[in-house]
């Protein structure tokens, strides 16, 4: 991953919405976003069933940029169309956080993300677990990068953005990524290593989020000028 922080995201968008949301987001979100210092990627994915979810992720240079005046400054001053699609954003998961490991590549075909928490007392055993999976994996035939992110949110109010979605945003706490040309072998990592049961085993509580996706768009700040 391109710097030391990122902020992941994932909602939901129905599908009277989705062309007008994915023309603004690329057309509009993206570039503003990534004229802000400290951004270095954006990339946004797709439900991979057909489903309404997406996840979107910015690539940051450092943890300090999600608390940048000039960042806090556009969260507090959306454009109109922005004011138009942000009530759209349903279910929104919104996590800043610190990028604790990553290996190999992010932009691929296809991502599989893991949101999760450790069982209190077994961070070290579920850290152990998912550090051989980054190691490991960006070799493994189908796979390109592996990543763990851990959520740190900063303190600062409530922006504007947020109050303009629908509902109150939540967030996760540790966030496993995987990123691969060959969507097969994405399915049979979800169903072997990154499965419920392997993963309350290494020390993961119940109730871990698993989403498959498929790329639409990766963007680096080069590309927005």
């Amino acid at each position: 991953m391109l710097g030391q922080a990122a902020l992941a995201m994932w909602w939901d968008m129905a599908p009277g919405m989705r062309d007008e949301f994915e023309h603004w987001h690329s057309h509009e979100h993206f570039p503003e976003r990534l004229a802000l210092p400290g951004f270095l990627r954006a990339s946004r994915w797709a439900d991979r069933g057909g489903g309404e979810g997406f996840f979107v992720m910015y690539e940051l240079a450092e943890y300090e940029v999600l608390v940048s005046p000039e960042y806090v400054a556009r969260l507090n001053a959306p454009s109109e169309w922005s004011r138009r699609m942000m009530p759209h954003h349903r279910h929104m998961v919104r996590s800043q956080c610190r990028v604790l490991e990553s290996r190999g590549g992010v932009v691929a075909g296809h991502a599989v993300t893991v949101r999760l928490s450790p069982v209190p007392g077994r961070d070290d055993p579920l850290r152990s677990y998912l550090h051989a999976l980054v190691e490991e994996l960006p070799a493994r035939p189908g796979f390109i990068g592996a990543h763990l992110l851990k959520t740190d949110t900063p303190a600062i109010a409530q922006t504007t953005e947020q109050k303009i979605r629908t509902g109150a945003d939540d967030a996760a706490d540790w966030i496993f990524i995987a990123n691969g040309y060959d969507a097969q072998a994405l399915q049979r990592l979800t169903e072997g290593e990154l499965s419920h049961e392997a993963l309350q085993a290494a020390g993961a509580a119940p109730g871990a989020t698993t989403g498959a996706y498929g790329l639409r768009l990766s963007m680096v700040a080069a590309d927005a000028r």
